[in-house]
C-alpha cells in the first residue's frame, strides 16, 4: 500500500449480525485515498457506501482488516483516541446539516471549538471568518430556520472546517437542495479541494459525482470499479 495516502483500507469486512445470517456491509474493500484527492462514493442502496463513510469516519470500526488513518492505526485507539481524531482531522457534512435550532449561525460554527478548548473570543472571531468564507458574514446572528436550505449547508460547510481539518466527509452533501443551490454547494466543495481538503463523498447522482476527480462504486459491499 502507498504510503503517502492520508487513508489506507486493507481487506477491510464490515458484519452486522442481524437474524440467523446477518449483513456483510463490507466485504473485503482494499484502498488508498491520497491526501488532496475528490472522490465520489456511489451505488445502488446496501451497497456498503454509507457503512464505508462510517469507518472512515471513525464513528464505526472494521469487523476485520487493517484501516489508518494519517498513518494511525484505528484498531489500537480507545474510544476517547478516536474522538480526539476526528475532532482534530475529520469534519462531517450531512444531507439534513445537522443545525442546533437553538444556536444562532455563529454558535453552530463555533461548536466544534468549544470542544478543542477555544476561547470565546477566537472562537467568535474564527466563526466570522469562516462565515464570511461560505458568504454569510451578514447572517452570524441569524438561527438556522431562518435560512434557505442552500444557506444551513453553507453553514453546515463553515462548521465542518471550523477544526480546519485534513479530510472532509459528505453524505448526500446536496441531497435536500435544488438544482442551482447543489452547483453552489459543490462549487464551493471544488475550491476546497483545490486549497488542499481531501474530499470523500457519498452520493446518488451522477452529475454531483462528477465534480469529483475519482468515482467510486460499490457493489454488495465490494469495489465495483473506480473511475
Amino acid at each position: 500500500m502507498n504510503n503517502g495516502a492520508i487513508i489506507q483500507l486493507e481487506d477491510v469486512h464490515k458484519f452486522y449480525p442481524m437474524g440467523r445470517q446477518g449483513v456483510h456491509a463490507l466485504a473485503g474493500v482494499t484502498l488508498d485515498f491520497q491526501p488532496g484527492s475528490f472522490w465520489a462514493v456511489m451505488g445502488a442502496s446496501g451497497s456498503g457506501k454509507s457503512t464505508l463513510l462510517n469507518l472512515l469516519g471513525c464513528l464505526d470500526r472494521p469487523t476485520s482488516g487493517r484501516f489508518s488513518l494519517g498513518g494511525k492505526d484505528i484498531s489500537l485507539l480507545d474510544d476517547d483516541e478516536l474522538s480526539e481524531l476526528r475532532l482534530r482531522h475529520l469534519g462531517f457534512i450531512f444531507q439534513s446539516f445537522n443545525l442546533i435550532p437553538q444556536m444562532s449561525l455563529s454558535e453552530n460554527i463555533e461548536l466544534p471549538l468549544y470542544y478543542q478548548g477555544y476561547h470565546a473570543h477566537e472562537s467568535v472571531s474564527r466563526a466570522l471568518e469562516l462565515a464570511e468564507r461560505v458568504g454569510l458574514g451578514d447572517r452570524l446572528d441569524h438561527r438556522p430556520t431562518e435560512l434557505s436550505g442552500g444557506q444551513q449547508q453553507r453553514v453546515a460547510i463553515a462548521r465542518a472546517l471550523a477544526n480546519d481539518p485534513d479530510i472532509l466527509l459528505a453524505d448526500e452533501p446536496t441531497g435536500n437542495l435544488d438544482t442551482e443551490t447543489s452547483g453552489q454547494i459543490m462549487s464551493l466543495l471544488t475550491e476546497l479541494n483545490q486549497q488542499g481538503k481531501t474530499i470523500i463523498m457519498v452520493t446518488h447522482e451522477r452529475d454531483i459525482a462528477n465534480h469529483a476527480k475519482h468515482r467510486l462504486h460499490m457493489r454488495d459491499g465490494i469495489i465495483d470499479s473506480i473511475e
